[in-house]
């Protein structure tokens, strides 16, 4: 049976640090689904169409990973694609903090699902969405952030 993986995020944008935990985690897995979902939380800075279309472009030459937009509870999109599994990165003690009840709930919903932590390159620890996007409000250049063009 194929190890499928969700790589679940808003991803608004993919940096090098998600690629990067993509990359390590075919390592581990036959599939990788990055999957990006709507957060109730956030309003969006980039189109999501726009920023699939991108991470579709970054791993253009890797059959196994996928991109796809959902709008749903990510323990029910799991059950849909036959993923028994979310891959998350960790940057720091907050990040587990975040993504440890998060991981809890999906596993009350879908007790097939596991959560598979790993802990983000040293050279990505600093790099979040939410920084790049603070860097291209003010007109920097958020290319080296990035795995792709913008």
């Amino acid at each position: 049976m194929k190890r499928i993986a969700l790589f679940p995020g808003s991803f608004d944008p993919f940096t090098n640090g998600h690629y990067d935990i993509v990359k390590r985690g075919l390592l581990l897995f036959d599939e990788i689904i990055v999957a990006i979902g709507h957060n109730t939380k956030k309003q969006r800075y980039f189109e999501v169409e726009h920023i699939a279309s991108k991470i579709k472009e970054a791993f253009k030459d890797a059959s196994n990973v996928k991109v796809v937009v959902y709008s749903e509870l990510t323990s029910e999109f799991a059950k849909k694609h036959n993923a028994k599994f979310i891959l998350r990165g960790l940057r720091n003690t907050t990040d587990f903090e975040y993504e440890n009840g998060i991981s809890q709930v999906n596993k009350h919903l879908n007790n097939q699902l596991e959560t598979v932590f790993l802990i983000t390159s040293p050279q990505y620890a600093a790099i979040s969405s939410t920084i790049i996007r603070e860097i291209h409000k003010y007109g920097a250049d958020i290319r080296p952030f990035l795995p792709y063009e913008l």
